[in-house]
């Protein structure tokens, strides 16, 4: 058989795996000692195998990996010996095991950690979908609330600071055609924690107050709100109570104060 065929049947593979019979081994073993070129193939199979378990040695310690190597005695720039090839070949074939094993293992890793990135992609998404539909329905909101301060059919009613903070101030916009209120209570302080504003349509004379709302998470960011429309308040105010509102007006800690 020509050399190249030779070469090209798949035999020498199997004699660098370990998995060639004694009789077979001796006669790669005489091929290779006669014929340089098969010696070298030979060589060149074996190198490529530590080369593949090489590059996986991120994934066993350092000291495991040198110990193949040492077993192999295929140390680069080391001549193997043909004459005691049957041990030599069944390491190498532990090897290439050991790389194919390591190689599967680096694979199924990845994918775990694909999949790990999709789902975290997923919830991203979903994430960012609640933040859409959250700024959308905050847009519209804004939209609403503009449209009705703008009406020349809307009456604002200014509500004046009062003896606990004369400074303090708000905004009622009242539409009575589309009968909804908007108050504006920016000039109002933050609230202490465990307090809220509530605010009060009045009837003067006897003197009734209905609560019409609570301005709940106010911050300076979020400090315009929708109350209940009263089609007979003659005049508004807001006054600080604990969390969840009061029956009656803490008439002590009215801030503002304010006739239609």
């Amino acid at each position: 058989m020509e050399t190249k065929d030779y070469i090209e049947s798949g035999i020498l593979e199997l004699y660098v795996y370990g998995l060639l019979t004694e009789s077979e081994n001796d006669e790669v073993n005489a091929m290779a000692n006669k014929n340089p070129e098969i010696k070298a193939e030979i060589l060149s199979i074996e190198k490529a195998i530590i080369n593949l378990s090489s590059s996986f040695s991120p994934f066993i310690s350092h000291s495991q990996f040198e110990k193949i190597k040492a077993q192999l005695e295929l140390k680069h720039g080391r001549v193997v010996d043909f004459k005691s090839r049957s041990n030599t070949a069944t390491y190498i074939g532990w090897a290439a095991s050991i790389a194919l094993l390591i190689g599967i293992g680096f694979q199924y890793s990845k994918l775990n950690e694909t999949n790990q990135q999709i789902e975290t992609i997923k919830v991203e998404k979903n994430k960012l979908q609640e933040t859409v539909v959250g700024l959308e329905l905050k847009n519209k909101e804004t939209t609403t609330v503009l449209n009705v301060i703008r009406d020349t059919k809307t009456s604002v009613i200014q509500l004046g600071g009062q003896a606990i903070d004369p400074t303090a101030s708000a905004k009622v916009y009242w539409n009575k055609e589309q009968q909804v209120v908007y108050v504006d209570a920016s000039g109002l302080p933050k609230p202490p924690e465990g307090m809220v504003y509530q605010v009060w349509a009045l009837k003067l004379e006897p003197l009734t107050p209905t609560s019409v709302g609570l301005l709940e998470n106010f911050t300076a960011d979020n400090s315009i709100f929708k109350v209940d429309n009263n089609a007979g308040a003659e005049a508004f105010g807001i006054t600080l109570e604990p969390a969840g509102g009061s029956k009656s007006p803490t008439l002590e800690k009215l801030y503002t104060l304010g006739k239609v």
